[in-house]
């Protein structure tokens, strides 16, 4: 019989891991994270703040916007420390409240990126096919109770899980096998019957990472069909321009969060590095290029960027 530490009566550490098969190099392997972490954190700083200082941006869009560019640096700010210290100090091990506290942060921050995507594209819907009543939809006070929704949405949601969790003994072994905490890596290390936890994770995969997208769909279906009745190309191309960052925006997204959820179902034996490298393009590749995306595809935050600029180089 495997030894079982009852995580209620003694705290223990979780151990860490780094990118396998090269521990040696985790030094220089530090050096395109620390990049990626960088660029993550200025990029969406700087969207927050030209939207924050530019009155012509006081908009629903980029209010969506700036909500998004929140749950990305709250991402970005959830796995920086734990990824860092490791590849920097070779420090593996991780207190197990502490992990459990990533935990909700980072699932929380993950479904609530998915929530506001499915908002901003609530958004283009109306901007699109009801043009005329935009502004008296999406009213401030609309937009303030939309994002206090996604806030509790995605409290209620990790929370269950959390606590689920958290009641459970592990066994000896606590070698996760990523550099932060997610939860389909702890369940692994779990010695009990896991069934309620494993009908609440589907139950969580349908309302979230099968619904968001879906709705995003259908909202786009109509988008789509508004667009093709339009009279000329021109005003096509246009009404699907606006809409191309958010797009790309979903795709960051969804893209690389079904290949993890396929690779943790269909390729549990698979190398380490596979899920390692899938994981990490699953959190990074959202918070380091939706900034860039809307940078280059929106000619307002590009305006804004070079204004904020001027302006602080003017002062």
């Amino acid at each position: 019989m495997p030894e079982v530490t009852n995580t209620t009566q003694a705290p223990f550490y979780f151990i860490l891991t780094g990118i396998p098969g090269f521990e040696a190099f985790h030094i220089w392997i530090s050096i395109p994270f620390c990049c990626l972490y960088t660029i993550s954190i200025v990029g969406n700083t700087t969207i927050l703040a030209v939207i924050r200082t530019e009155p012509s941006l006081h908009q629903p869009m980029y209010l969506f916007l700036s909500m998004l560019a929140l749950t990305d640096l709250g991402l970005t700010l959830t796995t920086l420390p734990t990824v860092m210290q490791l590849l920097w100090f070779n420090i593996p091990k991780i207190s197990f409240e502490a992990c459990f506290a990533q935990f909700f942060f980072l699932h929380g921050f993950s479904f609530m990126e998915s929530s506001v995507l499915l908002a901003m594209s609530f958004d283009r819907y109306v901007a699109i096919c009801r043009p005329l009543h935009y502004a008296t939809i999406l009213t401030s006070e609309v937009i303030g109770r939309i994002g206090l929704a996604i806030i509790g949405r995605c409290i209620l949601a990790v929370l269950p899980s959390l606590f689920l969790l958290k009641r459970l003994p592990f066994c000896h072994s606590h070698l996760l096998s990523h550099s932060y905490c997610l939860h389909q890596d702890m369940i692994r290390l779990v010695c009990a019957d896991i069934r309620v936890n494993s009908w609440y994770g589907f139950a969580l995969v349908l309302l979230i990472i099968v619904m968001d997208p879906l709705l995003i769909i259908l909202s786009y279906t109509f988008i789509l069909k508004n667009i093709l009745g339009t009279a000329s190309w021109t005003e096509r191309l246009r009404a699907l321009n606006n809409c191309l960052s958010h797009i790309l925006a979903v795709l960051v997204l969804y893209v690389p969060m079904i290949g993890v959820s396929m690779t943790h179902r269909f390729a549990k034996h698979a190398s380490p590095l596979v899920h390692v490298i899938m994981a990490n393009v699953y959190l990074l590749a959202p918070p380091v290029m939706n900034p860039i995306i809307y940078s280059v595809k929106t000619k307002q935050i590009r305006q804004g960027i070079f204004h904020v600029l001027f302006q602080r180089k003017v002062y």
